[in-house]
């Protein structure tokens, strides 16, 4: 059996803190005590982020817990974003709900290192004691010498090796910065549209690429006539992409810009052969339902059976995937918008066939990701195409790119079943699945990794559930929650059901069966004495969940009066142990409710005769604004350790929103969609 970490570790997530580096003790600008932090000659802070940031705020909140421990206002902080290079900055993975667990402590550590660095070199000027002097807003005091800017002390303090300065944290009653809320440090660039991403990018000479990609499932390119593509203006080349050196495999138009580019990919004449034409999503449905495994026998009569099913997601990201790669014959940058720049330099490295040392990666400003920018496939076609002409090179996918030929979210089965006592309590449970495995990154088919992300069944309740992994019939990956967004929803709706069978309130239920679990508890009581009762013609949907170093309670109103269910208001109870970004942390739970809003109410991703049938937001039906309930998001008080929460919220968000729909409607959830046939 494999563990979390190990689980964590195969999936390049990465489970350990990021260390400090070794200290950079000579800087000709100014204080580098560590690569996050420097002071220079004005005194003006930069904080180098160590990650990339995709919208989840990281940025924000490293730039905080470096204000913080170096005692200045939070907009005086200048933010660059490190390259790739996990030998100099650590893990640099922006996946599984690490970053805020995993950052705080050093990037704290590394701006205390420069705060006690400046202290210390006024305390020598000044011939008193270190501990008698203070920093505040990027002056050093003492109480009867007066006052030094950090401007002033800079090259004294970089004359000092930071291994003998003995290192103090902020204590949090003295936080100024951490625990408050904060606007994100470039919303004023994301607003105005001074923000870069890295569709955006476009360093000198920069070509543009798109690619005509199979027609069908698993299809590889049998001719192309790109005649009349060539003919056409401003279009540079015409490259055919083999699917086992990286990208999906295709026919890549190069062109001097992007309308170039698409006239000339609509101009081209392709054939295909080979994958699988007629594959059809309702088919792979009927395949996993039957290859359950045949149902455990009960200690007694079972009082409710259901089977659940859902579909394959997309990621729909608003920024489509993208990259910007230039191939030079002493190496390569690559500008991209990805997850994990650290690995990705290692991989691109490995792909070129050419020294690490020789490729530098760019994180730029990323609109979204979810799970897809692991993937490697969208910088392979750049790559490609860039070592090719010689030129750098960017390429663009399309809407419709990116909807049908994404690493989707794999399709599940699950078949519960429960016991009760005679007060209707549960008393046993199993539950069965059928699924398929990520084949985005080389993990083993094995089970044990879909429990250990996905099984954290917190209620007393004994039972272990069974995995049936199934070969998939495409590409898949990770997305928001990864097998949590399965198990855990099929759960919590089933656990739904047997409150209402057994006449118990959804929450008293919860509560009868968390003694165990004392944070569990507080958030239910907290999200229940918040939403004690329905509006009239509403009802109440609740679900539980405990991940990522966290606990949270969602409670979901569901207008049913409406000839559509209609989501009207969520509110999510989450303990994270100090919240040091407080409206960071509200952003990510909206985030999630918003996911769970839309797929629980009929977004989904279906196969017809070999191909995606859905291309855009016009069919992958994603919630608008008029959908957006109204979101309550309480943060409960607490000294647990830190905890993650970037996909913490949907799992509970999406089971209490189909809970509530059930019982507004008086018919049973099948799956996600909740009533729509799935497939």
């Amino acid at each position: 059996m494999i563990g979390r970490r190990g689980f964590l570790a195969a999936a390049g997530l990465g489970a350990l803190s990021v260390a400090l580096p070794v200290p950079a003790l000579a800087s000709p600008t100014g204080l580098t005590p560590n690569v996050f932090v420097s002071v220079d000659r004005q005194g003006r802070v930069t904080a180098t982020i160590p990650r990339p940031d995709s919208g989840q705020g990281v940025r924000t909140v490293v730039t905080m817990l470096i204000a913080e421990e170096l005692a200045v206002p939070l907009h005086s902080v200048r933010v660059e974003q490190a390259p790739g290079d996990t030998a100099r900055y650590g893990i640099q993975t922006v996946g599984g709900s690490t970053s805020v667990p995993q950052l705080a402590d050093p990037m704290r550590r590394a701006a205390a290192t420069a705060r006690c660095l400046l202290l210390t070199a006024a305390a020598q000027r000044w011939r008193v004691p270190v501990d008698e002097c203070t920093a505040r807003d990027g002056v050093v005091h003492h109480r009867r010498k007066g006052k030094l800017p950090y401007a002033a002390l800079v090259d004294d303090a970089a004359a000092l090796d930071p291994t003998t300065v003995p290192v103090t944290l902020t204590p949090e009653d003295q936080w100024r910065v951490l625990g408050r809320h904060a606007h994100r440090v470039d919303a004023r660039d994301i607003v105005t549209g001074r923000a870069r991403y890295g569709i955006d990018t476009a360093p000198p000479g920069t070509l543009v690429a798109v690619v005509a990609r199979p027609s069908w499932i698993g299809a590889r390119l049998d001719t192309v006539d790109d005649t009349a593509a060539r003919a056409l203006p401003d279009v540079v080349d015409v490259l055919r992409l083999d699917p086992d050196t990286g990208p999906q495999g295709g026919v890549a138009v190069i062109a001097r810009s992007t309308a170039a580019a698409l006239a000339a990919r609509a101009a081209l004449k392709c054939t295909w052969t080979g994958g699988t034409p007629t594959a059809d999503s309702r088919a792979w449905l009927t395949d996993l339902t039957a290859a359950l495994p045949p149902a455990p026998t009960a200690p007694s009569p079972v009082a409710l059976r259901a089977t659940y099913s859902l579909p394959l997601l997309a990621h729909a990201p608003m920024e489509p995937m993208n990259a910007t790669v230039h191939v030079r014959p002493d190496g390569a940058t690559a500008w991209v918008p990805t997850q994990d720049p650290g690995n990705l330099r290692v991989t691109l490295a490995r792909f070129l066939g050419v020294p690490t040392d020789t490729v530098r990666v760019e994180p730029t400003l990323t609109g979204g990701a979810f799970g897809r920018r692991f993937d490697f496939d969208y910088i392979a076609e750049a790559a490609l195409c860039s070592r090719h002409t010689g030129a750098p090179v960017r390429v663009l996918w399309t809407r419709d790119d990116d909807t049908r030929h994404d690493s989707y979210r794999p399709m599940s089965v699950h078949r519960l079943q429960a016991t009760t006592d005679a007060t209707g309590l549960p008393t046993w449970r199993s539950h069965d699945i059928a699924t398929w495995p990520l084949t985005v990154l080389p993990l083993p088919t094995d089970p044990s990794l879909v429990l250990v992300n996905g099984n954290h069944f917190p209620y007393s309740v004994p039972g272990t559930p069974t995995v049936v992994i199934k070969p998939a019939p495409l590409r898949t990956g990770f997305w928001r929650s990864v097998y949590a967004g399965h198990l855990a929803y099929a759960e919590e709706v089933f656990l739904s059901a047997l409150a209402t069978l057994g006449g118990w309130d959804q929450v008293e239920l919860r509560k009868r069966l968390l003694t165990q679990q004392p944070r569990l508890l507080r958030v239910l009581d907290t999200a229940g004495e918040h939403h004690r009762r329905p509006r009239h013609g509403h009802t109440l949907g609740v679900a539980c969940h405990a991940e990522y170093g966290s606990a949270i309670a969602v409670i979901a109103e569901v207008d049913a009066r409406a000839d559509q269910p209609r989501v009207r208001r969520v509110t999510a109870a989450v303990d994270v142990g100090r919240a040091l970004h407080p409206s960071g942390l509200r952003a990510q739970v909206e985030g999630c409710v918003m996911d769970a809003v839309s797929t629980v109410l009929g977004a989904q991703i279906t196969v017809r005769e070999g191909r995606v049938v859905e291309s855009s937001f016009r069919d992958y039906t994603w919630a608008r604004i008029d959908r957006a309930p109204d979101i309550d998001a309480l943060i409960v008080p607490s000294d647990a350790p830190l905890g993650g929460a970037g996909e913490l919220a949907f799992p509970p968000a999406a089971a209490a929103i189909a809970a509530a729909i059930a019982d507004a409607t008086g018919r049973p959830v099948t799956g996600m969609p909740s009533h729509s046939p799935v497939g």
